[in-house]
């Protein structure tokens, strides 16, 4: 079942960039975590600005979850078996303003190296934590202003429409606040690819009771612990998160997995 992680998630805390993190040695997981782009965004691009079926073809017959996932759950157009869905599709995105997004994404992300070294990298120290963890496969696409991340099993997609900068004149014209355009750039990609992936894998708490929006905080407090010392910098930082790092720092035996399934905040830091 796709888990639709939204990014509003991210932003009940406070943010720090540039902060070193002490790493963890990775030299037993050098070939652990290799992870390469899957270019989807090219392809849909290509259905999508020249209707050519021949891309068409190919997202139907070698990402056919990706596709059926973007149809379905980004763009919400319906089942993907519809016999009008591929028009459906093409109508949709003839919109002035996504016809830009797509040309301007294709600009942007142009050369994605970096992002394969970066999330390799960070894979690899989750990994070296998690050692039960599947490395997802990684792919980009063009969404519609909506959802960043989505984690499907064990497939991971990144909405690259979402992170063209926080001056993107589409941002600030559909109300976007100043806080939510400040994490829709490059640099918060690979934090949000392992914080929407881990929270996949250790849900969100859900209840009713008068408690939840604290455990709710509290839990992402904990994934973002995670994620700062898997890319080795304090991306994310508040109160709860530095009394975590302590807690973390003191407990050095504390295994990942037993960190990330605590249920409230210690007594003693």
């Amino acid at each position: 079942m796709v888990r639709q992680l939204y990014i509003i998630l991210l932003l009940i805390m406070g943010v720090c960039v540039g902060c070193q993190w002490q790493n963890a040695s990775t030299e037993d997981h050098d070939d652990a975590a290799t992870i390469e782009i899957e270019r989807f965004d090219r392809i849909e691009s290509s259905y999508l600005t020249l209707a050519d079926f021949a891309a068409l073809r190919q997202m139907r017959t070698d990402y056919p979850i990706q596709t059926r996932t973007l149809i379905e759950e980004v763009l919400k157009l319906g089942p993907a078996t519809h016999p009008d869905i591929n028009n459906n599709l093409l109508i949709f995105f003839q919109d002035s303003t996504l016809q830009t997004l797509i040309a301007d994404v294709e600009d942007e992300y142009a050369d994605i190296k970096d992002l394969n070294r970066q999330l390799s990298s960070a894979f690899r120290r989750l990994n070296s934590m998690l050692p039960d963890m599947q490395i997802p496969q990684v792919y980009t696409q063009i969404g519609s202003l909506d959802q960043s991340i989505i984690v499907t099993d064990s497939l991971l997609g990144i909405s690259l429409d979402k992170y063209l900068g926080s001056d993107y004149p589409a941002y600030i014209h559909y109300g976007y606040s100043q806080k939510q355009r400040d994490m829709m750039s490059r640099k918060y990609i690979v934090p949000d690819c392992l914080g929407f992936y881990l929270l996949s894998l250790y849900p969100m708490p859900a209840n009713g009771d008068s408690l939840q929006h604290d455990q709710q905080h509290f839990h992402m407090c904990k994934i973002q612990c995670i994620v700062n010392k898997a890319i080795g910098q304090s991306i994310f930082s508040n109160d709860t998160i530095r009394q975590l790092e302590k807690y973390m720092h003191k407990h050095r035996t504390l295994s990942a997995d037993d960190f990330l399934r605590m249920t409230s905040m210690p007594k003693s830091i």
